[in-house]
């Protein structure tokens, strides 16, 4: 294991060299995210093995639960009510249709190709539902991408994280040889139910303490930034107290607890956005660059062609198909329609899902993280490439329809 003060100095480095390198970063073809992937790529045993991590050590999951932590909370709170009710009908359709669908082609591929079993090739799907805009930046941030599309990718890729999260602890629960006697509807009761409830109720009594900071309140002394600090220890406390007895799941809790928190108090979900966000890039990095760390060549191609059949599947079939289908109906021209279907790039969320199943005893678990991390690693490369031509490809039709 590499020792602490080389991971200190290797990755304070980095996070200054990526400071400096930042305006660089946003005018190339590459996102900041990339380059740090391919930094722990090129420090890990593969190239120069400056980082020696191993997946199923403390370190490495207990980061990628912090890193699921602050970003499971983050998504949470930007659920919006007033959002969701005004502007609900696209992401709800790519959530409640095209993510299952594109799992379910996933799985299948996985089973077809590869050989893998229908509960290890569920797991798989799974973990390459969600998406994660931060690889292609640009498509939700540029304002010459229509409104509708850039809201309805962001939210997607804001909720599908914590949707995914049941069906990835599900299938890994039945696959994890140290469960015992694995029965679905005692998970859904025990880990969902409960996750679920503490969730709710640790939300509603998080939005009830703070006070609210209206001139001539007490809480108007409270500083923004300690505001969202409130909100990180939020979060870490409602992890903790969901997973004690009755044991509940703990993810499950902080994502229905931020979702309460910020439908709750708009005020503190304003804030956390504005003066966490650096803690929340600093921990994204770092599962970045861990993640980059533990790639090697013979890793990613370990599967072979059948591997790659299935990631080629996944953003040429099984995206494609998802979003195509759950959005029969819709207003929305050809052109759009397959703007979104492209980009739904995978990224941080499917990363720290896949540790989680690295570091479990799963017999299939490094064959699933392998093709997981191919799939990553090729979105980072393809949506990175065609971040910066997709906006101008997009802006140019829509300007021309």
């Amino acid at each position: 294991m590499t020792s602490f003060e080389t991971v200190a100095i290797v990755f304070g480095g980095l996070l200054m060299l990526g400071a400096l390198l930042s305006g660089l970063a946003n005018r190339s073809m590459l996102s900041l995210a990339a380059v740090f992937v391919l930094a722990g790529f090129l420090l890990g045993p593969g190239v120069a093995d400056v980082f020696d991590f191993s997946a199923s050590s403390g370190f490495v999951r207990d980061l990628a639960t912090v890193a699921l932590i602050v970003i499971l909370f983050r998504d949470g709170l930007e659920v919006d009510g007033e959002l969701l009710q005004s502007h609900w009908s696209l992401p709800l359709r790519k959530l409640a249709v095209g993510m299952p669908i594109t799992a379910v082609i996933v799985a299948a591929l996985a089973h077809w190709l590869v050989g893998l079993t229908w509960t290890e090739s569920l797991l798989l799907g799974a973990l390459l539902s969600p998406t994660d805009p931060v690889l292609s930046s640009g498509v939700v941030t540029d304002p010459r991408v229509p409104g509708v599309i850039r809201h309805s990718l962001n939210l997607e890729s804001g909720l599908n994280d914590g949707l995914a999260l049941p069906a990835v602890l599900a299938f890994a629960a039945a696959l994890d040889p140290n469960t015992q006697n694995f029965v679905w509807w005692r998970f859904v009761l025990q880990d969902i139910g409960f996750g679920f409830g503490f969730g709710l109720v640790l939300g509603l009594i998080g939005s009830l303490i703070l006070p609210r900071g209206l001139p001539g309140d007490r809480g108007a002394s409270i500083p923004e930034h300690q505001r969202a600090l409130y909100g990180v220890g939020l979060a870490f406390a409602t992890y903790g107290l969901t997973v004690l007895p009755p044991h509940g799941n703990g993810f499950i809790g902080v994502f229905v607890a931020a979702i309460v928190l910020g439908i709750r108090r708009p005020d503190l979900r304003e804030q956390y956005a504005a003066n966490a966000q650096e803690i929340i890039e600093i921990v994204k990095l770092g599962i970045f660059t861990v993640f980059g760390s533990l790639l090697t060549l013979h890793g990613l191609f370990s599967g072979g062609w059948a591997a790659v059949g299935v990631v080629v599947g996944l953003f040429l079939l099984a995206r494609p198909i998802g979003v195509w289908v759950a959005l029969t109906g819709t207003e929305l021209t050809t052109t759009a329609k397959a703007f979104m279907a492209w980009f739904g790039p995978k990224g941080v969320a499917t990363m720290a899902f896949s540790l989680l199943v690295l570091s479990r005893q799963i017999a299939a678990g490094p064959e699933i993280f392998d093709i997981a991390a191919l799939a990553v690693f090729t979105s980072i490369l393809i949506h990175g490439l065609t971040d910066t031509p997709g906006t101008n490809w997009i802006a140019g039709r829509s300007a021309e329809e």
